[in-house]
């Protein structure tokens, strides 16, 4: 199975047995690049001043930060560390599950970054999405989407299976096809403004294992400690011919982006005639 058999169908894996753990100073040293290549996505959602946003996802508060500069903000992570780094930013974060979002008409706009393909329950997630808008609220998004990562998935789920280990049971992500998603929004009311899928080929600050480590958490926890390195040395081998090129590691990320909007309300300016 690859990474684009049941996630271009919109199929969503089940709970992996091992939930991925976010180390900041980890995430910071091997994962820069995912706020560098959001900064597209917050000039897509244009925040303005006095508008409200809900930073879906936030993280360690780096793209928070820029969204706090133009306007009144809130971030909400599950992982409770890197809500920790993202308040010691001097930021409004706070530790909550995507599926549960607690708030109703509250915001402008929700921004998500590299987030969404972590939510495994995108109906779920999409509903209170729906309900934190105010009418007329936009929803700006990036995520990984149908093909994404999927020489990376490959070459991990070979590595697990050589062992006798089947890892598709902890694949931790869902990344949809724009068909999709596009059904998905609409169906819960949303008027879809733009939604496209990009291959988005990235290169890492460092080895492919170093990528592993930072976000197949939930694959590498199906075996021992002491077998973890030799697993990443086994996946790096098998996609090497892929994703190595003159000394640097680069992942076939693809990303799904789309700007929607809840109906009603008055259009900004900018929207206006």
């Amino acid at each position: 199975m690859t990474a684009g058999d049941s996630r271009a169908a919109g199929v969503v894996p089940g709970k992996p047995e091992v939930e991925q753990r976010w180390d900041p100073e980890r995430y910071r040293r091997n994962a820069s690049f995912v706020p560098e290549f959001g900064a597209d996505v917050v000039a897509l959602l244009a925040p303005r001043p006095g508008e409200r946003i809900l930073d879906l996802g936030c993280g360690d508060g780096v793209l928070t930060a820029t969204l706090a500069a133009q306007a009144s903000v809130v971030g909400v992570d599950q992982s409770a560390e890197q809500v920790a780094a993202a308040v010691a930013r001097g930021l409004d974060a706070r530790v909550v599950d995507g599926a549960y979002l607690p708030f109703a008409a509250e915001f402008d706009a929700v921004f998500s970054n590299a987030a969404l393909h972590w939510m495994r329950a995108p109906d779920v997630v999409i509903d209170g999405v729906w309900r934190a808008l105010k009418p007329g609220g936009r929803f700006v998004a990036e995520c990984g989407g149908a093909g994404n990562i999927a020489q990376v998935l490959t070459a991990l789920l070979a590595t697990l299976a050589r062992r006798g280990i089947d890892g598709r049971s902890t694949i931790p992500w869902y990344f949809p096809a724009v068909e999709d998603y596009r059904a998905r929004l609409e169906r819960r009311g949303f008027a879809v403004q733009t939604i496209t899928l990009t291959p988005r080929p990235t290169l890492l600050p460092g080895a492919l294992g170093d990528w592993l480590e930072t976000f197949a958490e939930s694959f590498l926890a199906l075996v021992p400690a002491a077998d973890r390195p030799a697993i990443k040395a086994e996946v790096e081998n098998r996609a090497r011919s892929h994703l190595f090129r003159d000394g640097i590691w680069t992942v076939d990320y693809v990303r799904l982006r789309f700007a929607a909007t809840k109906p009603g309300g008055a259009k900004r300016n900018s929207e206006a005639a």
